[in-house]
């Protein structure tokens, strides 16, 4: 979570990209102060701009992070509690990312941005061909354990019941 801009002119990975995409209430987000830090633009000028474009800005394309999510989300990244952020950070969903393309408008933001929807896009897929994988593997387990029920059930014809049990061999001394 930086906030000090970077001006360098290398292009955005999508691997640096990726490792932003984090999944908070269930969605799939970037957080403001990563965004910056991609675009080139401190964290606070970055959340000017969104404050003067607010009405662009609905909750389901931008949410703050409740002060308990930020502690966790600080916890995992192992930040201190000096210095730093005062207010916790604003999480974009990938309609956010997309609607900031309209609110920071430098060529680098531009292409960024672009690189952002990619990434977005193939982790769509990547999720998709998941589920598709998972729905394949359950269908293999059905098919297969119906098989595996029918020899199971063979075997088990084929083996002699449990003979019953015999009287132990040897003395057996009774105290009575």
């Amino acid at each position: 979570m930086k906030t000090a801009a970077k001006k360098s002119k290398k292009p955005v990975s999508a691997l640096q990209i990726e490792r932003h995409i984090l999944l908070i209430r269930g969605e799939k987000v970037m957080l403001d102060s990563d965004i910056a830090d991609l675009y080139g633009v401190e964290t606070k000028t970055l959340v000017q701009a969104v404050k003067r474009n607010i009405e662009r800005f609905p909750a389901d394309f931008m949410f703050q992070l409740s002060r308990e999510e930020f502690e966790i989300l600080r916890s995992q990244f192992v930040t201190s509690n000096r210095g730093g952020r005062r207010y916790a950070p604003y999480a974009f969903t990938e309609q956010g990312v997309a609607m900031l393309s309209g609110v920071l408008r430098s060529e680098r933001a531009v292409r960024v941005n672009v690189e952002i929807m990619r990434a977005f896009v193939r982790l769509r897929r990547i999720l998709a061909s998941d589920k598709k994988l998972a729905r394949q593997l359950r269908d293999l387990e059905e098919k297969y354990d119906a098989r595996f029920k029918l020899v199971f059930d063979a075997i088990r014809q084929l083996m002699p019941p449990p003979a019953a049990k015999k009287r132990p061999i040897g003395f057996i001394w009774n105290r009575d």
